[in-house]
């Protein structure tokens, strides 16, 4: 048996497979967000662990069997967070989020230097773990003094596992201190923000041991001895290995709270003024690209909350037939944006409003929105060297077949809808500690699920979407005076 542990924004999920990677069960914890002040994103990581002991305490408890012939344990979760922890690896302060944005300044000052895209092969953008540090140094010196570690919020997680400071390389490429190219911390751009590498975690790969589950767990949760704890992987990077999207070629769009297209890469191809992520993979020798849009589902929810109705009821209003885009365009930058403008100012907007404009008119604006802001990543991919022929859709916006029609339409490719199960992060996790506690093959692991069914393009409105694309394109630059 073998567990998956994936730390979300919004709770941690445990998921439990056996060796043929069927999945047992799974059970999560819920967690939510502090936000103190505007742009503001924090979390309490003695949550997290309450939130996994919750989880893997259900399991523990309907599962007892199973949970005793635990051989692996993989960890996945939300990338960019700092936590920062003392000598004694106390935690010194909430860890500052993915989704922070306090620290634009500080990106916008490291990014002026020439060695953060030359040796990171990304922008340093504002909610990467870099600039939250300089933030920290600036703002709140007396605690910068004592940080002895900073660790991403699943190595925080793995050091309460296993008692060990160590990452991987997927996540730590989202710092803006990994050489991605070498896969190795850079002494140089760490010296840039006042660290050290001595104040890092040392590094493994995703599909590599890293650390040994504490026998006080082990016991709690009717566990053998000697359980490994995997390297992992970000978040991402672990739904690519759940998805089997871990050779070239292969690529997903997720449609979560935020919005991710996703291509796997046999080499490392950096262009970070497309602002495309160029990360390593958790796979030795892999790397990805990745555009991410910061509101996916997040615009639709938001469009519930001020509707007073429901996603569902919204999309339900329009039906599954795909319709012409009625000349009304949004722009889904409710909390900036980060490929292709890294713009943390922007904010969004309807655009061509009129009285004959209904809730449903306004619903399909949203979802197009999104789409085209996933075109404008597919784009920023083509630019630096990835080209798609088809992707895998992913997330809770994918249950929507209008959605995944316009997608399709918009990108000009096939959209393929995996069978029913769940192959998300805390699955691509429990298969890295299968990977990392027998010694199987990655690739043969990390298999690609069975296509349930795929939307194709409609032809028909191909023309109609060129034309509302090149609108929304246009509505960036017009109303981007107006916000900075």
């Amino acid at each position: 048996m073998y567990l998956g542990l994936d730390l979300g924004t919004s709770g941690v999920k445990a998921m439990l497979i056996d060796g043929e990677q069927r999945i047992i069960g799974s059970a999560s914890g819920a967690l939510d967000v502090s936000r103190p002040h505007s742009g503001w994103s924090e979390q309490d990581p003695a949550h997290w662990i309450r939130a996994t002991e919750e989880a893997v305490g259900a399991l523990a408890q309907k599962f007892p069997t199973e949970m005793a012939a635990v051989k692996g344990i993989g960890l996945s979760g939300h990338m960019h967070g700092a936590t920062l922890i003392d000598k004694d690896d106390r935690v010194l302060r909430p860890c500052i989020l993915w989704n922070d944005t306090r620290s634009f300044k500080e990106a916008a000052d490291l990014d002026a230097d020439p060695r953060f895209r030359a040796i990171t092969g990304n922008i340093v953008f504002p909610g990467f773990t870099a600039p939250k540090l300089v933030w920290v140094k600036n703002n709140e010196p007396e605690i910068f003094a004592n940080v002895a570690k900073v660790l991403l919020p699943k190595d925080y997680l793995r050091l309460w596992l296993t008692g060990e400071h160590i990452s991987e390389m997927s996540d730590s490429a989202g710092t803006s201190w990994l050489d991605t190219g070498a896969r190795k911390w850079s002494a140089e751009l760490l010296a840039a923000t006042d660290l050290s590498e001595s104040q890092m975690p040392s590094l493994v790969e995703g599909t590599e041991p890293g650390g040994t589950l504490r026998g006080e767990l082990s016991s709690k949760w009717g566990m053998g001895a000697g359980v490994v704890v995997a390297g992992g992987a970000g978040d991402n990077a672990a739904s690519a290995c759940g998805m089997g999207t871990v050779a070239e070629g292969h690529a997903f769009v997720s449609l979560g709270t935020s919005g991710v297209l996703f291509a796997a890469n046999g080499s490392y191809l950096p262009k970070p003024e497309s602002a495309v992520h160029a990360f390593c993979h958790a796979l030795p020798n892999t790397w990805h690209q990745m555009g991410v849009i910061l509101s996916a589902t997040d615009a639709l929810n938001w469009h519930a909350h001020v509707t007073g109705k429901s996603a569902a009821e919204l999309t339900g209003e329009l039906g599954d037939a795909l319709k012409a885009p009625t000349g009304v365009t949004f722009l889904p930058y409710l909390s900036g944006e980060r490929t292709p403008h890294n713009d943390a100012q922007i904010r969004g907007a309807f655009i061509g409003l009129g009285h004959e404009s209904s809730r449903a008119v306004l619903t399909q604006a949203v979802m197009e929105g999104v789409t085209f802001a996933i075109r404008d990543n597919l784009e920023a991919l083509k630019s630096a060297g990835t080209s798609i022929s088809r992707v895998t859709a992913i997330g809770g916006g994918s249950r929507s077949r209008y959605w995944l029609a316009s997608i399709a339409t918009a990108l000009g490719v096939p959209v393929d809808i995996p069978a029913d199960g769940d192959f998300g992060a805390a699955f691509g996790a429990a298969r890295l500690g299968l990977i990392a506690a027998t010694g199987a093959d990655p690739l043969a692991v990390c298999s690609a699920p069975q296509t349930e069914a795929t939307i194709e393009p409609v032809a028909a409105l191909s023309g109609a979407y060129e034309d509302a694309y090149a609108r929304y394109r246009a509505a960036y630059p017009a109303i981007r005076s107006l916000m900075h």
